[in-house]
């Protein structure tokens, strides 16, 4: 299946330069392993797509509720991190 997105200039250069390769999004859409991830660029400034696009493959999901987690006083106040480690 292929799953459309927009992404803001910044973070989608990174991944067009190789130097983000995860993505953390609301989990209100249906996507799987194998799955077609097109990031479509766009300008938050001029409220509008650039054009450029990239396609990505999903090699690996995980879902989690934050919620389970910490509270939305913790959640709101710090954020989190999307931390991609290597060996």
């Amino acid at each position: 299946m292929e799953i459309r997105k927009k992404t803001w200039p910044e973070l989608f250069q990174k991944m067009c330069d190789g130097k983000k390769t995860t993505d953390l999004r609301l989990a209100d859409f249906n996507i799987a392993e194998g799955d077609t991830l097109v990031l479509e660029e766009y300008d938050p400034t001029l409220k509008k797509y650039t054009g450029r696009t990239l396609r990505m493959n999903v090699k690996n999901l995980t879902k989690v509720q934050l919620m389970d987690f910490h509270t939305s006083e913790d959640i709101q106040k710090h954020g989190h991190w999307v931390i991609e480690l290597e060996k």
